[in-house]
């Protein structure tokens, strides 16, 4: 009875080793991003924060560069939502990064959204360390 239970445990240990070897492996196979194109993406958004009027397009753009990132990195999800929620165990600012996107899907879909300058710094901010935790950007 003692061999059989030492079997088990000793199945058990290796199974355990494949699995966590398999799950580092395939996230080492990831490709890497092209870092200087969502260098030029970002600072295209991040221009748009010059003038009030484009505050609103610099956080949706922003949005759209952290999309194709999770894309690119194949988070799995129909939706930007769904990335996000498969991403979350890898990105540092949860809270941040949310913020960014539901402030996007509010200026998206409502009419008169009242942007403050903070807001706009708030969303980028977030949205920003998203792409740093997926090496989209340094």
């Amino acid at each position: 009875m003692n061999g059989n239970l030492l079997a088990v445990a000793a199945a058990f240990a290796i199974l355990l080793l494949l699995i966590t070897g398999a799950t580092m492996l395939l996230k080492q196979r990831r490709k890497p991003l092209n870092v200087e194109d969502f260098k030029v993406k970002w600072q295209t958004a991040q221009k748009l924060c010059a003038n009030k009027e484009t505050w609103p397009l610099a956080v949706i753009n922003a949005d759209k560069v952290l999309d194709e990132a999770l894309k690119q990195c194949r988070y799995k999800g129909k939706s930007m939502g769904e990335r996000l929620a498969s991403a979350q165990r890898d990105l540092s600012d949860n809270d941040g990064v949310w913020y960014g996107h539901k402030l996007r899907n509010r200026l998206v879909h409502e009419t008169d959204v009242a942007l403050k300058q903070a807001d706009v710094q708030k969303a980028l901010k977030g949205i920003r360390q998203a792409l740093r935790d997926l090496g989209a950007l340094r």
